[in-house]
């Protein structure tokens, strides 16, 4: 077909890129259903034109021959597809027989990262869910952002209540543990975050980084940090004791401070971290007494300051305690619920108002003892469940939209448990190294042939919009919505549900999930506002900058913060004994990220896997010099839990005494169909992270500050050295990676 031909059929098409939390406005260009290209929409109100590579991933993903388009039955001579009547069946009567052999807990599910940024998946799931009636349920929330709702739950009365950066309008962030530029904002809707960034500088602000690693983040920031991994608590608490010792948090300014005078115990937080000063810290940490009393100084005397932590802070053994800290030293110092500070979104669809505020510890994981949160058992327990004989030990299992034996700690032992499961099946688009142990697979629609409304995200966005974008294209006859699935098992599993059940399943299958986003638009805080209006608006509709939102945003009866300072204060014992016992000679493994991949299921895509390897082994010269490593060398890395061989990039963007491998990567074990990533197959950083390290206070896995061992590798050893789990990465592993 000629140029001329094309443009007379070219097509547009405005919708939102849901493939991570920036929430990137898009144009598509498009003959029909054939892709010509996918671009930034300049006049969507968040993004304003930003997009990041992933957005081709669209594209790739709805095009990509191994993505399953009918579900598939694992048999003794391979993958058969059949229908979805008979996929449907059959994976009621597996999930039947489990439960009742088993007891209904002996079937578990997983849900993945994926789900939240899918609509209808979001509105419908609690069908699937209500009708399984399993207490045995796990999520990504465990391995991510568990701190950051606890301590939202305890402080301001509901899990989802996470107030967020006002990075538009603040002059002095400080990021302790996170990576925005490569993960384009977390638990901070943020699109473009470099010129954001940028911004606060230009306006002489300053941008601070805490990081073992010299980070993308780090590279455009006023400042950079190295700290030692999982020593935060330790930096959080100097820090909170020297804004009292400079008299930025006495008597006086408390009083004249609205977020400090909801919170009834403020005056006991001076005495939480008064035996840990900047000196006593500064060994341990690795930054100096002297730049920490500084950083205290000048985030207190900036016209406007924010502290923000993510993941780096998260998933360690103090991942809540160091939260917590975070969001006091944001209250004590004035800065929660101020302009520039950090600041309460007010989405168009109030979830908040439409969920349960959340629970910690209602119920304890059988084998390991682990409290539960909202539901979710910590995934560190999975394979333990699976694995360890006794009433209530999982016999069958479900994933929806998720990889756990990639993306979970010690992901080999859950693939052996996996292995023994008596019926699993799972919802996903791959064969990857969780779904080739599935005895079935349910495939749903690509994004593109959905209508999408980021229903989570935005209640994490810096800038308030609604935005919703119809389905680029239509599904085919024969292919099911994620939702649709949900509801067809669940009317297999559980026919005896209530009437306002069966009308709202009803009104779900005539008119889809959308009538229910109408429904949360017209009870919103956004007067006129409904799914009409969004859809005359295909750009989105811009609802302004976050505004100060105390005392109404709190959820708790008394309308106050409650700081729930003996629950926290306790921990301060394993505080004490990690210092007692902290050993500076290990070698500490922490991940990382980058904005060409989404955890483990974007390496499909030939656009975002392309150039070298980068799954590899950062290290400092100085760590490399002591154990005899070369740059480019292949490197044995061994934990508790396993070993993997993988090729050493030496660096000066590690601090010595750290090593830094990327999580996602993993892709060469038997039986997974993704052809571009088993080409780029790398290995997988949770073959090495260990599952008895958790967060005791949370259960949050602990997957940065992993002791590990490092050997150098002889070239013929490591050429012989090859696993069917694929524990060997270097540039050899496809002729494509260079």
């Amino acid at each position: 077909m000629s140029s001329k031909a094309v443009q007379d059929n070219e097509q547009t098409h405005f919708r939102t890129c849901n493939l991570c939390e920036a929430m990137c406005g898009i144009v598509i260009k498009h003959d029909g259903e054939k892709v010509l290209s996918i671009k930034g929409d300049k006049d969507d109100p968040l993004s304003q034109g930003y997009i990041c590579p992933k957005a081709t991933a669209l594209q790739d993903l709805h095009e990509d021959p191994d993505r399953l388009r009918q579900p598939v039955e694992r048999t003794k001579d391979g993958w058969k597809e059949i229908s979805w009547p008979d996929a449907l069946d059959k994976v009621a009567v597996g999930i039947k027989f489990v439960q009742q052999k088993h007891g209904k807990n002996a079937l578990g599910i997983y849900l993945g990262n994926p789900n939240v940024h899918n609509l209808g998946g979001m509105l419908t799931i609690k069908h699937l869910l209500g009708s399984i009636k399993t207490r045995s349920r796990f999520s990504a929330t465990s391995i991510d952002q568990l701190p950051h709702h606890i301590v939202s739950m305890h402080l301001f009365g509901h899990m989802l209540r996470i107030p967020v950066p006002d990075i538009n309008r603040t002059q002095y962030m400080l990021i302790i543990g996170g990576n925005p530029l490569a993960s384009n904002g977390s638990i901070m809707t943020a699109p473009n975050m470099r010129q954001k960034l940028k911004d606060i500088k230009a306006r002489d602000g300053k941008v601070v980084v805490i990081d073992p690693r010299r980070t993308e983040t780090a590279e455009i920031a006023s400042e950079h940090h190295f700290i030692r991994p999982a020593t935060d608590v330790l930096l959080l608490l100097a820090m909170l004791n020297e804004i009292y010792a400079q008299g930025y948090a006495d008597k006086a300014r408390l009083n004249n401070n609205k977020a400090a005078s909801l919170a009834p115990e403020i005056e006991r937080i001076a005495d939480f971290a008064k035996d840990y000063s900047a000196e006593s810290v500064a060994s341990i940490t690795g930054i100096a007494a002297a730049d920490i009393k500084r950083m205290v100084t000048e985030f207190c005397e900036a016209p406007s300051a924010v502290c923000y932590g993510r993941m780096g802070v998260s998933v360690q053994a103090f991942g809540l305690l160091s939260q917590y800290l975070i969001m006091v030293m944001n209250i004590v110092t004035g800065r929660l619920d101020e302009i520039g500070g950090l600041m309460f979104p007010n989405p168009a669809v109030d979830v908040v108002n439409n969920s349960g505020p959340g629970y910690l510890g209602k119920r304890h994981s059988r084998v390991n003892n682990l409290p539960d949160f909202n539901g979710d058992y910590p995934v560190v327990t999975m394979a333990e469940e699976m694995l360890v004989d006794g009433e209530g030990q999982l016999k069958g299992f479900m994933t929806v939209a998720g990889n756990p034996v990639l993306s979970t700690p010690n992901g080999e032992k859950l693939d052996k448990a996996l292995a023994s499961l008596d019926f699993m099946v799972s919802l996903d688009y791959f064969i990857n190294e969780t779904s080739r142990h599935a005895h079935i697979i349910l495939p749903p629609v690509s994004p593109l042939e959905r209508d999408h409304y980021d229903v989570t995200f935005n209640n994490f966005a810096v800038h308030n919009v609604a935005k919703y974008s119809k389905a680029l294209f239509r599904k085919h006859r024969k292919a099911k919505h994620d939702w649709q699935i949900y509801l067809a098992l669940a009317k297999r599993l559980d026919k005896k549900v209530s009437m306002a059940t069966k009308v709202e399943r009803l009104l779900i299958t005539l008119f889809g999930p959308k009538f229910i986003l109408d429904q949360g638009l017209r009870r919103g805080p956004y007067k006129g506002l409904n799914l009409k209006k969004l859809k005359k608006n295909l750009h989105g509709v811009d609802l302004g900058p976050l505004k100060p939102m105390l005392p109404q945003a709190l959820k708790h009866k008394d309308q106050k913060i409650n700081l729930n300072v003996d629950f926290y204060q306790a921990d301060l014992d394993r505080v004490q004994a990690m210092i007692q016992e902290y050993d500076d000679t290990k070698i500490l493994l922490i991940g990382r990220r980058h904005v060409r991949s989404n955890n483990s299921w974007l390496h499909n895509s030939q656009r975002l896997v392309k150039g070298k390897s980068r799954c590899t082994l950062m290290l400092h010269p100085e760590t490399a010099e002591q154990h005899g490593i070369k740059d480019g060398q292949d490197v044995r890395v061994t934990s508790r839990v396993g070993s993997v061989v993988i090729t050493a990039e030496v660096t000066n963007d590690l601090m010595p005494g750290v090593v830094s491998i990327p999580h996602g990567f993993g892709h060469g074990r038997k039986g997974v169909k993704q052809k571009i990533a088993q080409a780029h197959a790398g290995v997988s950083v949770n073959d090495l992270t260990d599952d008895t390290l958790i967060d005791t206070l949370s259960g949050n896995a602990a997957v940065n500050g992993v002791p590990v061992q490092l050997e150098a590798v002889a070239p013929e050893t490591s050429n012989l050295d090859t696993t069917d789990s694929a524990t060997t990465a270097s540039d050899s592993e496809s002729s494509s990676a260079a």
